[in-house]
């Protein structure tokens, strides 16, 4: 009399095994990403929070002028700010009693191998504007 076994082969159990191992790789790797994604988008937060900041009070303690100044946030954020006149006078104007300057800043952050950086630009009005 035979007595019919049941249950699983060896040959079952490893494949099953394999299938969960391959499956949770690929789980494990997509949780990486998030997690690299989830870093990217904090630096680039942390980076327009920055430069809300510094083009919020560039003008308040020395006034704009052309050129290029650079500085530190902190240990890991540094910036470069570009001031230029936007667009010419127009013909027989130059004597406006205000100017238009464009303000480029880039915020840049992380290691020197991979650095991470962010544009803002913005225009800014200067001088007074006479009214007669």
């Amino acid at each position: 009399m035979t007595r019919r076994m049941r249950g699983f082969s060896l040959l079952e159990v490893v494949a099953a095994t394999l299938l969960l191992a391959i499956a949770f790789a690929a789980l494990l790797k997509v949780a990486g990403g998030s997690i690299e994604l989830t870093r990217n988008a904090d630096g680039h937060s942390q980076a327009a929070l920055w430069a809300r900041s510094l083009l919020d009070t560039v003008d308040i303690t020395t006034p704009l002028q052309p050129g290029t100044t650079q500085g530190r946030f902190d240990a890991n954020y540094r910036w470069r700010l570009v001031v230029s006149p936007w667009g010419p006078a127009p013909a027989g104007q130059n004597n406006l009693p205000m100017r238009v300057m464009k303000l480029d800043l880039d915020v840049i952050w992380g290691p020197r191998l991979r650095e991470r950086s962010a544009h803002f630009s913005t225009l800014r009005v200067l001088g007074p504007v006479k009214t007669s």
